[in-house]
């Protein structure tokens, strides 16, 4: 997956069956789909892949268990059966994840049990694990770190958990090996139209060349830009779907605060949103918020009141006090929502909806990482019973993902890259340099830096440690302490001038102050 090999492709070929714009989670769930069904399928990103809301998430696989709460049955059924396609799809990225409820009641123990055996229930033969009723000795068993006036009794029950950008990596390479052509950092600045007044195409610019621009031509294309569609809508002078948009932190500690396998689900905050504590990558991810904005940015900032809720709600069940000073890292994600008459956006269904505009332009909105799947098969669906396209059947749904590797070890660092962690591990053998950490706190090497600039298409800096490797979202300081050496390797790579290294980065270690907590 080489971007220069990829922008011959759209110079060779002009005509295409499926334009894509968005290379989020949908987008590239999108461009599986349309691959595998035999169509000529070209995706368009404009800045990296999953850089904004796709790489944000709660790293949870869940059909939503306050979902079923607020009576949203068929969401959480059709989430409750993709989580689980999706974990045997994509082994090495995706597991069962337990999840323990502590409660200072019996009786609430007892009522979460019965709804979430509903839960199981649903979930059928694809279930991830039975859920039971703890007593207190077995909830502190099961939470270490955990207050025991809030463990008189609690509830297990199973879920999902994955790396989401590299989840977006696994999806893009799946496409790639589909004959797919994808491109990021590849803007769309116009759709085109024919002399019906329909969509036949878009004008693109290179980003990172921007003295590239070209007419490409299709038979359908598909606005899958999340949080930035009314971008691409008012291209087609269509504002006819209305969206809302929520912004939700997350806080990440070192795990010894929990030091847990199982994860923490307090099922009622202050604010009525769920919240988790989960172990990812060696940390712990705390979150998450639901607030409602205005402003649409690729790197959105957190508020200092949802910082403090978050910590107040963390130290009403830790028995170690946690301060802002232990919090490594703090990143923000966006959710684009259908608006919904005077609901709160904490209300608003994740449901996604797919929709056309008078000169053809399809969009998909809404929705979450779990359901990716089926919204993609969806879409296409949809385009073909608007007869867009030829039919054709979906064949994702027993289609085991890119690296696809069944007995990996998700405590290993190279558990991410499933069957190609076999290679990155020869690297590191074949030279010494490679097999060098790139932090001396953590794993990660040299030789996992150049796998992402080979071939992970990573253009810049932030693609390498904020996406290919998660330090970013993990350890913002040790990301900025590396910053310059990391920097110095990757421009040798790409040939860099010297004016382009300082400010890629200059440009880095101002993004680190922005996943670091102020006044810290």
């Amino acid at each position: 997956m080489k971007r220069l090999e990829q922008i011959l492709k759209i110079k060779k070929e002009q005509l295409w069956n499926v334009i894509i714009i968005g290379g989020g989670a949908t987008g590239l769930g999108i461009a599986v789909d349309c691959a595998t069904r035999g169509y000529k399928t070209l995706l368009l990103e404009r800045s990296d892949f999953t850089k904004s809301t796709s790489s944000r998430s709660t790293k949870l696989l869940h059909g939503g268990v306050r979902y079923l709460a607020q009576g949203n049955i068929s969401l959480v059924y059709e989430a409750l059966h993709e989580r689980s396609l999706l974990i045997r799809n994509a082994p090495h990225l995706c597991k069962p994840q337990a999840f323990v409820i502590p409660t200072t009641s019996i009786f609430s123990a007892f009522y979460y049990t019965i709804g979430l055996s509903i839960y199981d229930y649903m979930a059928g033969r694809l279930s991830l694990g039975k859920t039971r009723y703890l007593n207190r000795e077995e909830v502190r068993k099961s939470l270490s770190g955990i207050k025991d006036l809030k463990m008189q009794a609690g509830v297990c029950y199973y879920d999902g958990q994955f790396d989401d950008a590299r989840l977006g990596l696994s999806l893009a390479r799946t496409a790639v090996e589909n004959q797919a052509c994808l491109i990021n950092y590849m803007r769309v600045n116009q759709l085109l139209k024919n002399k019906e007044g329909k969509i036949c195409g878009v004008e693109i610019e290179d980003v990172l060349e921007p003295s590239f621009k070209q007419q490409i031509y299709s038979q359908c294309v598909i606005n899958a830009t999340g949080v930035f569609s009314n971008e691409i809508n008012q291209m087609d002078k269509d504002d006819s779907l209305s969206l809302v948009v929520s912004q939700g932190i997350h806080l990440v500690f070192d795990a010894k605060i929990l030091p847990n396998d199982n994860a923490l689900m307090v099922p009622k905050t202050s604010d009525g949103r769920v919240l988790f504590a989960i172990p990812w990558h060696h940390k712990l991810i705390v979150g998450t918020t639901d607030t409602q904005i205005q402003n649409v940015a690729y790197e959105p900032l957190p508020l200092e009141e949802e910082i403090d809720f978050l910590l107040k709600t963390l130290n009403e069940y830790t028995t170690r006090k946690v301060n802002r000073e232990d919090i490594l890292s703090i990143f923000v994600g966006l959710r684009p929502l259908i608006k919904q008459k005077n609901k709160a956006s904490k209300n608003v269904s994740r449901s996604h909806k797919i929709h056309i505009s008078e000169s053809q332009l399809i969009s998909i909105n809404g929705g979450k990482w779990t359901t990716y799947r089926k919204m993609a098969e969806e879409t296409i669906d949809f385009a073909i019973a608007k007869k867009l396209l030829p039919y054709q059947p979906c064949i994702t749904k027993e289609l085991p993902l890119y690296g696809y590797l069944n007995n990996g070890d998700f405590k290993d660092r190279l558990c991410v890259y499933g069957s190609d962690y076999r290679a990155i591990l020869e690297l590191e053998q074949k030279e010494a340099q490679l097999a060098q950490k790139i932090h001396p706190n953590y794993p990660y090497t040299y030789a996992q830096v150049l796998w992402a600039l080979e071939y992970e298409m990573a253009e810049t800096l932030e693609d390498v440690l904020s996406r290919r490797i998660r330090l970013l979202f993990l350890d913002a300081k040790a990301s900025n302490e590396i910053a310059k050496e990391v920097g110095i390797f990757i421009g040798k790579y790409k040939n860099w001038s010297k004016k382009r290294l300082e400010k890629e980065i200059e440009d880095f270690k101002n993004l680190t102050k922005q996943y670091c907590i102020k006044g810290v």
